[in-house]
């Protein structure tokens, strides 16, 4: 069965990673309880690419704008196919409104501007 990801790329601040990581366990398991196969939040630790056989290679850091005392964040959600990821996406959306619908003071711990996103097919998986 083909598989549907939803990534993510962000820059967290350091100071901000504990509120960050709170804020994705409660996310973890809104998207899981409303069918999410995976749900993934990861930290940057090795983010320097070494040259592959004279190539250059773009660091997440670089390519994410992050500066000192900021940390890149690459995450994922697996669902069974796109379709299911409309579906268990409106029920997460419809759950966070009505959660933060009185929460006007609310304000995410990293910069939205700066947080890429996009849907994917799995084409191969292992």
């Amino acid at each position: 069965m083909a598989k549907y990801v939803d990534g993510f790329v962000l820059v967290v601040p350091k100071n901000k990673v504990a509120e960050y990581t709170k804020m994705a366990d409660e996310g973890k398991q809104m998207w899981m309880k409303h069918g999410a196969l995976e749900y993934m939040e990861c930290m940057g630790e090795d983010l320097v690419p070494k040259a592959m056989d004279g190539m250059k290679l773009l660091a997440f850091t670089k390519m994410a704008k992050a500066h000192p005392g900021e940390t890149v964040w690459f995450s994922f959600i697996v669902y069974k196919s796109k379709k299911h990821r409309d579906e268990v996406t409106k029920k997460v959306m419809n759950e966070m409104n009505e959660k933060y619908k009185d929460k006007k003071d609310f304000a995410m711990p990293f910069d939205m501007k700066r947080m890429a996103y996009g849907g994917f097919e799995v084409v191969v998986e292992g």
